[in-house]
């Protein structure tokens, strides 16, 4: 028997939800019966989730004095919208979408919205080596995770003349069905698809910190259902895990064969060889709830 949701009851909106993560936080708001509001630019794309009623085709490059109002006033606004992925390096993410990204938060804050959870990116600590903790400084070398950065510098200052509550989940990787095929997991999935008879990747010495998608969308919603303000929070494992442990691992859990032609690639000269996310602010967090 399907629930039906109690009237009076928190209210969502998702932006990207159409996206990699967002349907994975749409169905995390199912499971909680959560009354959810889907913003996209194509309404086709959510033929496969039935149960969403509520699906607003919106796009967020044209504010409007009533957009509050369109998005049927949320409690909560989930804004995971980002366009330009995964060209990391594209000055696009400055030169466009930070100024697109504000204008539209800024006019929902100033109409009402007054709990807003944003994704970051770990892009934003840089070439920091080691464990990264929300304190540490923001020293971004690629463009995205310099218009992250400065996006959520905007939002603090915005917080100082419009009263809001804001959450910057600053995510670290993830990996999942469904994720941009040129990811390492999708990539590594196809090539045992194709029949390949090796895959060729970097050296995998380099230690990173992955959680699956299903946890970073579970921990999402966690944090948007207490509309507190959090400040920046790590979304992690905590744990790091080197690359190639990584890619076994997930060989062995899917009964992949295929052999790795390790060292292929050369490592990524927009991150280091080792980072991985401090835990302890969300562990905090989860012990509230």
């Amino acid at each position: 028997m399907i629930q039906r949701r109690e009237k009076g009851l928190m209210k969502v909106a998702v932006t990207g939800a159409s996206g990699f993560i967002g349907q994975y936080v749409l169905n995390e708001l199912e499971k909680r019966k959560i009354e959810t509001i889907a913003i996209t630019r194509n309404a086709n794309n959510f033929n496969n989730f039935p149960w969403l009623k509520d699906i607003i085709e919106f796009d967020i490059s044209n504010p409007k004095p009533d957009d509050f109002e369109t998005i049927h006033r949320p409690d909560v606004l989930i804004h995971l919208a980002w366009d330009g992925l995964p060209q990391y390096k594209s000055n696009r993410h400055f030169e466009i979408e930070l100024l697109k990204q504000y204008n539209f938060l800024k006019n929902l804050i100033q109409n009402g919205l007054s709990s807003l959870i944003v994704t970051g990116t770990c892009f934003e600590y840089g070439m920091q080596y080691g464990e990264l903790r929300e304190d540490f400084p923001t020293l971004p070398n690629n463009p995205y995770g310099y218009a992250k950065d400065a996006l959520r510098r905007q939002l603090e200052f915005l917080q100082s003349e419009l009263k809001f509550s804001l959450t910057w989940t600053r995510l670290f990787y993830t990996y999942g069905e469904g994720q941009h095929q040129g990811s390492l997991y999708p990539q590594l999935k196809e090539a045992v698809l194709r029949g390949d008879p090796t895959f060729n990747m970097s050296g995998g010495e380099q230690l990173r910190d992955y959680l699956p998608v299903e946890e970073i969308a579970r921990l999402i919603v966690l944090i948007a259902c207490k509309k507190a303000n959090f400040g920046i929070v790590n979304i992690c494992s905590g744990t790091p895990v080197s690359i190639r442990y990584l890619v076994e691992r997930w060989l062995r859990e899917n009964q992949w064969k295929i052999s790795l032609n390790l060292g292929h690639y050369p490592y990524s000269d927009y991150e280091p060889m080792a980072f991985w996310g401090s835990r302890e602010k969300l562990n905090g967090i989860l012990k509230t709830m």
